[in-house]
């Protein structure tokens, strides 16, 4: 089972605000936070883009980067139902995985500051280029925010859930294709327990990365 992480399992808005925030004392321009906040989700670039000249990007990515760790993550706070679904994977034996777009050691740094007892967690990646991610870990069903996510789960043919709990709201989500569209993660047991084989697939995929269909 494979999770995202910002505004899935993560509430990260209050501490990214205080680094933007950060990055507007230091520089002196004009960021509009709550555009930001409200779009989450997109590779650290990607946003910096629409506030800094091309040739500004990396280094601005380097530096909200380095003030992180010391501000945002210990801003973090699990989103609601988030330890519960995790927990629901693990009361049937399954392993859960975290897939994030945030570089690889603030994805683990706030998965251990919150206590998220997930399994593995994979950072750096963005919409299909998840789907590598997923497919190597066996990954029969991810569950994320964005329609990026949904495209995630299609890149590695997995089954894709959808919360309303980040920048799309849950029509957006079913118009876009997730397979599933759930408010949050609170009513995430009780549709996991409902699934077949709980929802997990328990066939690995094969040689071609194909993985056979749960069966009922």
């Amino acid at each position: 089972m494979g999770f995202d992480l910002d505004l899935t399992l993560a509430d990260t808005r209050r501490g990214i605000g205080a680094c933007f925030e950060a990055l507007v004392a230091e520089t002196g321009v004009s960021i509009d936070i709550p555009t930001v906040l409200g779009r989450l989700g997109p590779p650290l670039e990607h946003e910096l883009s629409y506030w800094f000249p091309a040739s500004e990007v990396d280094a601005m990515a380097a530096r909200y980067r380095a003030m992180y760790g010391g501000i945002a993550v210990p801003a973090s706070e699990a989103m609601p139902g988030a330890s519960a679904a995790i927990e629901a994977v693990r009361a049937l034996g399954g392993r859960t995985v975290v897939v994030s777009a945030k570089n690889e050691r603030h994805a683990r740094a706030t998965v251990e500051f919150l206590g998220l007892p997930v399994d593995e967690v994979v950072g750096g990646l963005f919409a299909a280029a998840k789907g590598v991610a997923l497919r190597e870990h066996g990954v029969s069903v991810y569950v994320g925010d964005h329609t990026a996510d949904v495209d995630a789960a299609r890149a590695a043919e997995a089954h894709s859930v959808g919360v309303a709990t980040g920048p799309f709201d849950a029509e957006a989500l079913r118009a876009y294709g997730a397979d599933v569209v759930l408010p949050d993660l609170v009513a995430f047991p009780d549709w996991f327990a409902l699934r077949p084989s709980g929802g997990l697939n328990p066939y690995p995929p094969g040689p071609d990365g194909v993985r056979p269909r749960a069966m009922a």
